[in-house]
């Protein structure tokens, strides 16, 4: 079984994030840097090369395969910023509705720019997402 190449390390958030090329994307980043300490009330850190994340939890599918990943986490990719949402979005249709400009995959909420979707309600979908991971895997 291969292991799992995304894990928490001491890179720093602040160098990752200041490095990035796309201007408003850098910034759009540390907004969501800023909104996620607030929520969560941790201190983010790095997931492999790519991702910022909050908190961890420890998963095993029936397959047997276990890991460990960020209860929420973003990472500004070249395409969109992405937040992922690790309980998935079937419980969210009401706020996504209401965020704005997006599109989602299945964890995956994609942005272009912070300034398409309403800060209240991705804050309010973040809130939700961290709510249900604690719920869900108790640390």
């Amino acid at each position: 079984m291969s292991e799992l190449k995304t894990k928490q390390n001491d890179a720093s958030v602040e160098a990752f994030l200041g490095a990035v090329d796309n201007v408003r994307r850098r910034e759009d980043s540390f907004t969501v840097l800023e909104l996620m300490k607030r929520v969560t009330g941790e201190e983010p850190r790095m997931w492999g090369t790519a991702i910022v994340g909050f908190g961890s939890y420890r998963y095993r599918y029936a397959s047997g395969r276990s890991g460990e990943w960020p209860r929420i986490g973003f990472s500004p990719r070249k395409q969109s910023l992405t937040v992922y949402v690790m309980p998935g979005f079937s419980s969210y249709d009401d706020l996504l509705s209401r965020l704005g400009k997006h599109r989602t995959g299945k964890s995956c909420l994609y942005v272009n720019k912070l300034a398409d979707v309403d800060m209240d309600v991705l804050e309010e979908l973040i809130r939700s997402s961290l709510d249900a991971m604690r719920e869900m895997y108790p640390e």
